[in-house]
Parts: C-alpha cells; structure tokens; sequence
C-alpha cells in the first residue's frame, strides 16, 4: 500500500511552534490524520501545489488544486474551519440556516458568558451613545463582495445624523489618497470622527455598520446589532444592506434584536472544529472528507 503524506505549512511562528507540539489544532490535525493511517509534515508556506501522493493544509491562503484544503481560525481560540475556498462568505457554514429553535437558550446563555468573560473580560454593554464604523483597506473601491466602497459605506451611515465612530484597521497600510477622502468625509460631517481601539468602543456602541469586519462578530458578543455592507460567514443575524438596503437597514438598526447567545454556540460549537473536544479528530476527518480527500 502506496502511503500518503499530509503536509500542514504553516507560517514561520506557527511552523515553530506545531514543530515543538505547542499548537493544539495542529496537533489535533496530526492525531486525526494518522489514525487514519497517513504520515503528517509540517513544511513552511509556499505556492507549489503537492506532488504525487501527497496533500496540503495551508493556513488562511494556499495554492488551487484538487489536493490543497485551507484552515482558518473561526474568530476565536480554540474554533477552526478546514474549508477549500479562502473567502468565508462563500463557506458551506454562510449557506446553512439558522434555526434558533434548534439550540438551548440556558446552554446558549452560559456559553456567551463563559466566551464573554474570556474575550473581553473588561467589556460589558453600556450606554448606546455612538454607531461604530470599523474599516478595513481599500477604501475607495467597491469589491465584487461589497454593495458599496468603504468610503460611501461611512457617508452613507453618518448622512443619518448620527454620531458616528470610524475606526482603522491596525494592521491597514491606508494610502495618501485615502487618508485625504476619509479626511475630507470628517470635514464633512460634523457628527463622525476616527477612534482608536475599536472593541474599546463596542460598549458605547448603539450598532456596528462595517463591511464584514470581525468587529462585528466581537459586537454580537455585547448582543449589539450590526449591519453589513458586505458578505461574510457570520450573516445570519445581522441586517444586511445587500437585502433591505441601506436606508431600511440603518433605519432598523438602533432596535435590531437578535437571539445573540444562541447564535454564537451554533456558530462556533456546532458549525465550526472545536480542537478542545473531544470530537474534534472525527470533525476534522469529516471536513477533509467534504473536501474531497480521500481519507
């Protein structure tokens, strides 16, 4: 019998660190695949595709082939999605329904709480006093997943009146350009302003209008509404412009609610590979299954 080989590439400090067996989904990964009586590798990132007999793991973005599946965390420690499209929205979770009726509202109320008190332990909702805008890059194009550029996004939601927080993303690289726009819209609008630290700003937070900023995601944790201008996995619960357009979806926004705790175990416990469970080696072979590899 011909054997197979896994190789899990994996950028420099995440390379060293499943080397030395201190990355626990990685290690999961390992565990899972050589039951299965395959070989595992850790290899650091690159383009080529796998040769002969082999397959690949890469971490957020890898090359297009058959063989090649992705792994991404689900937002928070210890969730992860092995999936063979980079773009979430686009995942078989974006396409599921939600049925809250389906979860139990005393596990859901003790796992948001649990999830809350790790996260952002310093974090509890307070007064809705501002709409929070977090940014990403590119902001004066409109992406084939967006329903506007990020700069019209910001004009669209402070031409409400509403006093409006924008915040850049700190790992942005924002170009001269659009710094002058996003200046320019300040001038503007005598209601907007950029903050700094955007999950800082989440208790204030009447809502969040963003693209699909994983903000939005940290807002659901305080049961704030959001509002997307663009598509992502974690749609369910949200007011998407793409469906009610902006007005209605701005207009509903400050009264939105959600069934936010039930949400959240549905997403993270039951949509995505938890690497603390015990379940996780039999996901994790299931989600490789549905990836195509013959495992």
């Amino acid at each position: 019998m011909v054997e197979t080989t896994l190789r899990i590439h994996l950028e420099e400090s995440m390379l060293s660190q499943a080397k030395a067996g201190r990355f626990n989904f990685a290690n999961r990964i390992r565990e899972a695949v050589e039951d299965c009586g395959w070989t595992v590798e850790f290899a650091a990132e690159t383009d080529r595709i796998p040769d002969r007999r082999s397959y690949a793991l890469h971490h957020m973005s890898g090359p297009s082939h058959s063989r090649v599946l992705l792994f991404r965390r689900t937002y928070y420690y210890p969730f992860w999605h092995i999936e063979k499209d980079p773009q979430r929205w686009r995942w078989p979770v974006a396409q599921t329904i939600f049925e809250p009726d389906q979860t139990d509202q005393a596990e859901a109320k003790q796992f948001i709480h649990k999830l809350r008190q790790r996260i952002m332990p310093d974090l509890s909702p307070g007064t809705p006093e501002h709409v929070l805008i977090p940014l990403q890059e590119r902001l004066t194009e409109m992406r084939s997943f967006q329903t506007m550029s990020p700069l019209d996004m910001v004009e669209t939601v402070a031409a409400t009146g509403r006093r409006c927080i924008v915040t850049l993303h700190p790992k942005g690289d924002y170009s001269g350009k659009e710094k002058r726009a996003l200046d320019a819209l300040i001038r503007r609008y005598d209601n907007l302003c950029i903050g700094s630290n955007s999950r800082a700003l989440l208790p204030g937070t009447s809502f969040v209008a963003t693209q699909n900023s994983s903000v939005a995601f940290d807002a659901y944790l305080l049961a704030r509404p959001v509002v997307l201008f663009g598509q992502i996995d974690f749609h369910h619960i949200a007011l998407k412009v793409s469906d009610l357009g902006a007005d209605e979806a701005l207009q509903r926004a400050p009264h939105h609610k959600a069934y936010y705790a039930k949400y959240l175990l549905w997403f993270l416990r039951d949509q995505a590979i938890d690497a603390s469970a015990p379940s996780a080696g039999d996901r994790i072979i299931e989600a490789m299954r549905k990836g195509g590899w013959p495992i």
